[in-house]
């Protein structure tokens, strides 16, 4: 050990500290850009949602006063989450189901299957307020080009009023919201699917299982991980939804379209004729109520998930 040594071993701490510099170095805009745009916001509605304020008068401590408005005097908002809640859930039902299936079918040796996978991916990369405007001019009630369609087609005698009927119109929401997000969920499948071995499925055919018992039986419980994920991210989304609706419905008719994000924004920015001022105090307390919601949900979904793996196990 001797001199040699001894150089050895600073040299080795030296080279320690350095990474670990390096490290801290590399994280630090990422933990800046975290402290500015996630952190600091979330503190900021948190400390409003105790107060009365509109952006340019005085704020007015109320303490609970918000909170009790949401629970007591406000069935709108809980309409709206209610509406969100039902279109995650129709949706999911959907959704999920379409994008393993067609995951399935992409994953194969198939003509052309590069071809379908951006087609069926293209439309998550679109701006969603832009697909939204082009729905709309699409479902128009006057000279949109699906009542034109069905009209040519013999199917309807007079036009469809898509969008100013609730029933219609959550039915366009919830089409339009599955042509933008089912083809980044169908990727996540392929990429889950192509990590079960192809000697399961080989094994499976030697002993006489068909297509669908494979599915069953073998891709479903191997891509588990990928599905719990999915269900996850996919129903998470749709209750942030946001700019679709506004483009779409702007909660019409009579606000019975209206989602949870939507009523807090026009609160946060005094967005539609019924709003004389800004209110950040109470929509500051809106989202808590919703950030508590949506934390207890997942939480809930990841509990069970867990319960479920164990049983598995």
């Amino acid at each position: 050990m001797g001199k040699d040594g001894a150089k050895t071993e600073k040299s080795g701490l030296k080279l320690g500290r350095a990474d670990k510099t390096q490290e801290v170095l590399m994280l630090l805009p990422m933990a800046i850009g975290f402290a500015l745009f996630v952190l600091y916001p979330i503190l900021w509605v948190i400390r409003w949602a105790w107060f009365n304020y509109d952006g340019y008068t005085t704020s007015i401590f109320i303490g609970f006063e918000n909170f009790i408005r949401a629970f007591s005097r406000d069935p709108a908002f809980w309409r709206s989450l209610g509406n969100t809640m039902y279109i995650a859930v129709i949706k999911l039902l959907i959704e999920i189901p379409l994008a393993m299936i067609l995951a399935s079918f992409l994953n194969g040796k198939i003509r052309g299957r590069t071809v379908f996978r951006v087609s069926y991916f293209l439309p998550s990369v679109l701006s969603v307020a832009v697909v939204g405007l082009i729905f709309s001019i699409m479902f128009s009630s006057y000279n949109g080009i699906i009542n034109a369609l069905l009209r040519s087609l013999g199917f309807i005698r007079k036009n469809i009023n898509f969008l100013g009927r609730r029933d219609n119109a959550f039915f366009v929401i919830i089409l339009v919201s599955l042509w933008t997000s089912f083809g980044l969920n169908m990727i996540y499948f392929i990429m889950g699917y192509q990590n079960i071995p192809k000697e399961l499925y080989e094994c499976a055919s030697i002993d006489g299982a068909n297509v669908v018992q494979q599915f069953i039986h073998i891709t479903v419980p191997m891509v588990a991980p990928v599905l719990q994920l999915v269900i996850m991210l996919s129903f998470l989304g749709t209750l942030r939804m946001t700019d679709l609706i506004l483009v779409l419905t702007n909660g019409a008719p009579g606000g019975t379209t209206e989602v949870v994000m939507t009523y807090i924004f026009k609160y946060f920015f005094q967005y539609g004729e019924a709003m004389t001022r800004t209110q950040f105090g109470y929509a500051s307390a809106l989202a808590v109520i919703t950030a508590i919601i949506l934390a207890v949900i997942t939480l809930i979904y990841l509990r069970m998930s867990r319960k479920m793996k164990e049983i598995q196990g």
